[in-house]
C-alpha cells in the first residue's frame, strides 16, 4: 500500500514539473530562461531534449588580434617619467620593509638559538642527576 502511494505521488510530481521553457535574448545580449508564456512572447521555445545551462560557452577570440583596451577613455594617463619615479619610490619602500623583516628574523633566530641552548643545558643537568641517583640507589 505504501509503495503504491509513493509511486503515485512521484508520478504526479513529475507531470506537474513539466513545462515549456523559453529562451529570451534581450537587447544587450543577455540570455534569460523562463517558463512564463506571457513574458516569453518574443522568445524561442526550447526543445525539451536539449540541455539547458546557465553558464555561457566561452567565446574564442580570433588569433592575431590585439586585446581590446579594458580602460575607459577618460582614465588619467601618467607620463613615463612620473611612473618611473613612482616605481622607484615603491621599490625603495618595499626594500626597506624587507630589510626590517630580515633584521627581525635574525633577532628571532638568535633568541631561539639561545633558548634552545639553555634548554639543552637543563636537560643535560637533569639527565646527569638521574644517572647519579641511579648509581647511589641499590638495584632491587
Amino acid at each position: 500500500m505504501m509503495r503504491t502511494l509513493l509511486l503515485a505521488l512521484l508520478l504526479t510530481t513529475a507531470s506537474v514539473a513539466h513545462a515549456t521553457v523559453y529562451k529570451c535574448v534581450d537587447a544587450n545580449g543577455r540570455v534569460t530562461y523562463t517558463n512564463d508564456s506571457a513574458i516569453a512572447r518574443a522568445c524561442t521555445p526550447l526543445n525539451t531534449d536539449q540541455a539547458i545551462t546557465s553558464i555561457p560557452a566561452p567565446t574564442r577570440k580570433p588569433a592575431g588580434r590585439a586585446p581590446a583596451s579594458t580602460g575607459s577613455g577618460d582614465f588619467p594617463r601618467v607620463s613615463p617619467d612620473a611612473q618611473q619615479e613612482r616605481d622607484t619610490t615603491r621599490r625603495q619602500v618595499l626594500e626597506k620593509e624587507l630589510q626590517t623583516e630580515e633584521q627581525s628574523l635574525a633577532k628571532a633566530r638568535e633568541s631561539l638559538a639561545s633558548r634552545e641552548a639553555i634548554l639543552q643545558i637543563k636537560e643535560h643537568d637533569e639527565n646527569d642527576g638521574l644517572r647519579c641517583r641511579a648509581r647511589r640507589e641499590p638495584q632491587q
